[in-house]
């Protein structure tokens, strides 16, 4: 828990400068974690020098789980928005774009259906989309993921296509694809965008 800050005896943080994952296995907004995190909280402003990314389900807690100081947001601090359709994209996307976070992203993983979300994407970084690994694994539709990123680029906003599906529906066919091939398989379709200002 306290990796971020532990220190070697000469004084310097063991762990290096970088991008810092945040509680992965579950969700850094969940009820459960009231208790902890401001203690991650307080570890994040210490280490301005890490990027520090969490994925939420629970966006609208936001509000409630932050520190007093965040004011318009920590310059090292990247929130993640996870939407899966467009029931749940209208629900969660209508309070993240309100919110006051200087770095937001989105990602769409496992991404069940169409999802129209170019009207929230002005503030957004980066777009994620992605499908499921599993036997039983939801249809992912190539021309859903296709239509996201034609929004993001409409909107200049990054883009990019993480994973296919195991379920993989391309040209009205289709596919099944073993989940050590999904990661290829996306970067193979070459459509990640990466917005002009970015270069």
């Amino acid at each position: 828990f306290r990796k971020p800050v532990e220190k070697k005896k000469n004084g310097e943080y063991k762990m290096k400068p970088g991008l810092v994952y945040v509680c992965f296995s579950s969700d850094f907004l969940i009820e459960e974690a009231d208790r902890w995190r401001e203690e991650c909280w307080q570890m994040i402003k210490e280490r301005k020098d890490c990027t520090f990314l969490f994925l939420t389900k629970r966006i609208e807690r936001f509000m409630d789980c932050i520190p007093q100081d965040w004011h318009d947001g920590y310059e090292n601090v990247v929130v993640c928005c996870t939407v899966e359709n467009q029931e749940n994209a209208d629900r969660k996307l209508s309070v993240f774009k309100d919110l006051p976070v200087r770095h937001k992203c989105i990602t769409a993983q496992p991404l069940i259906g169409p999802i129209h979300m170019k009207p929230v994407l002005d503030g957004v970084e980066l777009v994620v989309v992605g499908g499921e690994s599993d036997r039983n694994a939801r249809l992912l539709d190539y021309d859903w993921v296709l239509d996201i990123r034609r929004q993001c680029i409409e909107k200049n906003v990054n883009f990019e296509f993480r994973q296919c599906g195991s379920r993989f529906m391309k040209d009205g066919k289709l596919y099944r694809i073993p989940s050590r091939e999904l990661a290829k398989q996306a970067k193979c379709a070459g459509i990640n965008y990466k917005t002009k200002k970015n270069g």
